[in-house]
């Protein structure tokens, strides 16, 4: 585990907002969920940067082959900063539910409470200051990129019903270059770098003491 300057002390909201970060298939997931699982659903409320994607207007599989959804541009950011305002502040959202298959927000939504910490995870998290600048404590997940397309390959066509060939050419022609262009230099704002992710039992446990120490205050304040 790589530390950067340590978080001693919440700014002047409410709560205080976890950010989890890092490459498609890197992990960061399960890193997240090991956080919730460890300090307790009651005291976090956790969302994915995922849920916030833009609504994609595609017509035939080639045409969704095209759709770049690794740029920021593909994050409704505006509404994603909304939301963690209301969060950091103490109020309830409405959490937009995204369907991976039509690539469109449904028309259902979920209730996310105010919780005395906020656990968000998403490739993006740290490339739009906007965004950072709203994170009290920010992981970024590093994982090789082998370990990563793999992950990926897996993911897309069990929970999205893609095929291998498509996979492939969306990570050559969008994934890896918008990683390298946007997800791995954001790596250098992480308060802490966990390598290998969800695997690394030692670093998890580290970044769990982390967060329940940040927990005292924040609980606190709520």
């Amino acid at each position: 585990v790589e530390s950067g300057s340590p978080l001693d002390r919440i700014g002047g909201m409410d709560a205080m907002i976890l950010g989890v970060a890092g490459g498609t298939g890197s992990g960061k997931t399960t890193v997240a969920r090991e956080i919730l699982g460890a300090v307790g659903p009651d005291r976090i409320a956790f969302l994915a940067q995922d849920n916030y994607y833009r609504d994609v207007d595609w017509e035939s599989p080639n045409q969704l082959l095209q759709y770049n959804f690794d740029h920021p541009d593909a994050i409704d950011t505006p509404l994603f900063v909304e939301h963690l305002r209301a969060l950091k502040s103490g109020r309830a959202i409405e959490l937009p539910v995204y369907d991976f298959v039509r690539h469109r927000r449904t028309e259902e939504s979920r209730r996310i409470a105010p919780r005395p910490v906020v656990l968000v995870e998403g490739i993006l998290l740290f490339a739009e200051r906007e965004i950072r600048e709203l994170l009290d404590f920010k992981v970024f997940v590093d994982t090789d990129a082998d370990v990563r397309l793999v992950r990926r390959i897996r993911r897309d066509l069990t929970e999205r019903g893609r095929a291998v060939g498509d996979v492939l050419r969306q990570y050559m022609g969008t994934v890896r270059p918008m990683h390298l262009e946007f997800v791995e230099p954001s790596k250098r704002y992480a308060d802490v770098i966990v390598p290998e992710g969800g695997e690394n039992r030692v670093a998890l446990e580290m970044v769990v003491a982390r967060v329940e120490q940040l927990l005292v205050p924040a609980e606190s304040r709520v």
